[in-house]
C-alpha cells in the first residue's frame, strides 16, 4: 500500500493483521482525495483508520491535524507504527478505541471533514450518524459503505455525490445545520 499523491506520494505503509479490516484500495482513495482537492490547514477525523492509510494521505496532501480512531488491536498498532515511521506523530494523533464510545466522550469535537470506513458488517444508520455529527457547518462527511446499503437521509447533510467502485461506494456530504 502506497501513499498515492503529495508530500509524501509514493512511501510505502504496512498492512494490519486482522482479518476485521478491509483497507481502501489505492484506487478508491486516490478517488477520494481527488475529490477533496486542497487540504491545506483543515482538521480531519478518519474514522475505522485501519493501516492509517486515510490519516496519512491526508497530511500528505496538507491537513493541519487528523485523529485517527480504530478499535481493532492490529490495525491501531499498524497505524501507529506507520505513523512513526514517517515521523507524523505531532500532524496525527493514533487513538485505539470504539467509535461510538469516543463519539459519546467527545461531543466538542467538530473537524472540517470526517471519514469514516468502517468494516462493512458494523456498518449501520446510528453509528455513522454518531460519527457525522462531528463535522464542522459546512464541513464534509464522507463514507465508504457496502455497494447495497441504503444510509437514511439526515436532515443535517446535502448529499454532494455518490461514486460506486465494485462492492464499495463512497458518499460525500456537506453539512448544512
Amino acid at each position: 500500500m502506497r501513499i498515492v499523491a503529495g508530500d509524501l506520494k509514493g512511501r510505502v505503509l504496512a498492512d494490519p493483521k486482522s482479518h476485521r479490516t478491509h483497507p481502501m484500495s489505492e484506487k478508491i482513495r486516490g478517488a477520494l482525495f481527488n475529490v477533496l482537492g486542497e487540504l491545506s490547514g483543515l482538521t480531519v477525523l478518519d474514522a475505522f483508520t485501519g493501516s492509517g492509510a486515510i490519516a496519512i494521505e491526508a497530511i500528505s496532501r496538507g491537513a493541519a491535524h487528523v485523529m485517527a480512531i480504530d478499535l481493532d488491536i492490529d490495525a491501531y498498532k499498524c497505524a501507529a507504527a506507520n505513523v512513526a515511521s514517517l515521523k507524523l506523530n505531532d500532524k496525527i494523533t493514533v487513538l485505539r478505541t470504539n467509535a461510538k464510545s469516543w463519539s459519546n466522550g467527545h461531543l466538542d469535537k467538530l473537524y472540517d471533514i470526517v471519514i469514516a470506513d468502517p468494516p462493512f458488517d458494523v456498518v449501520n444508520d446510528a453509528l455513522l450518524e454518531k460519527i457525522a455529527r462531528h463535522t464542522k457547518q459546512e464541513g464534509l462527511f464522507v463514507i465508504s459503505i457496502p455497494s447495497n446499503y441504503i444510509a437514511r437521509k439526515n436532515p443535517h447533510f446535502n448529499e454532494l455525490l455518490k461514486k460506486e467502485y465494485g462492492d464499495a461506494t463512497l458518499v460525500f456530504y456537506k453539512r448544512i445545520c
